[in-house]
């Protein structure tokens, strides 16, 4: 039985991940329900890698080519600052805030609902109501939008919040098209989840169980493999329906866990 639930959450986080919905909070509300303990959230931490895994083979030839035309091209440096410096600011709260985080917000299934609530409402209303975009190239962006998506990534220390969730939130109100923010979104993932998985690891290994890998295994594999499957998916809808449907499912899921949790689950 241990291995279908690890199965089934390794699929919920490879679709997951990368949508506004909250991966991390569909996975705590999931095992919190399901009653599949992992110390200090091993198996959660350990499944993440295998969806940033896949975005980054999706991703690996453009990637790679900023990479080696670094030195030559300024469009490719000018990438790689907008990266940095959205990530920056995660570093500095994610750094300060850790145990906080990781102590009292992950520890309460109801934090969780509500974030999954007032991020969909807000993330409706943004989808709806954003301003005209003006720009139109995830690889383009400004450096004041991209300290400013930088800045609402922060939100998602928050579990329930959702990371992509709140960069696309970020990115709309800074008047980036909605596809060209998910893909700034996937960029952004890359060295932030990074940083956090090896952070993470880092501060916690010592309370971390390793005796499961077999069940790490399972979930690793189905999380990349979901997930090699979602990413384009997603920017195809995105582009065609916009981020409504996303929202509509944060403030489902998050009232039925609110429900169950008042009745005793």
């Amino acid at each position: 039985m241990d291995y279908l639930i690890a199965l089934f959450l390794g699929f919920v986080e490879g679709l997951t991940e990368y949508i506004p919905v909250s991966s991390t909070g569909h996975l705590l509300l999931l095992s919190h329900f399901l009653g599949f303990d992992s110390p200090s959230n091993t198996f959660a931490v350990l499944i993440q890698l295998g969806a940033v895994l896949a975005l980054l083979s999706l991703y690996f030839n453009k990637l790679w080519n900023v990479v080696v035309t670094l030195p030559s091209s300024p469009e490719s440096r000018g990438f790689a600052y907008s990266i940095l410096i959205a990530f920056f600011p995660a570093v500095v709260i994610g750094v300060l805030a850790h145990d906080f985080i990781k102590t009292v917000l992950f520890e309460s299934p109801r934090i969780i609902c509500i974030s999954l609530i007032v991020g969909g409402i807000i993330l409706w209303l943004v989808d709806k109501y954003a301003p005209t975009p003006t720009q139109g190239d995830a690889m383009k962006l400004d450096i004041k939008t991209s300290l400013a998506i930088g800045l609402f990534q922060c939100l998602a220390m928050i579990p329930g919040m959702s990371r992509s969730g709140s960069t696309l939130i970020g990115a709309m109100l800074f008047k980036v098209e909605k596809k060209a923010a998910a893909e700034f979104s996937f960029f952004l993932a890359m060295p932030t989840m990074m940083a956090a998985f090896s952070y993470d690891v880092y501060k916690t290994y010592d309370q971390m169980d390793f005796n499961d890998m077999g069940l790490v295994a399972v979930g690793f594999i189905a999380a990349f493999v979901t997930a090699l499957l979602v990413v384009k998916a997603v920017l195809n809808f995105v582009a065609r329906n916009g981020y409504g449907v996303f929202a509509l499912w944060r403030i489902a899921v998050g009232g039925i866990g609110l429900i169950l949790l008042s009745l005793g689950f």
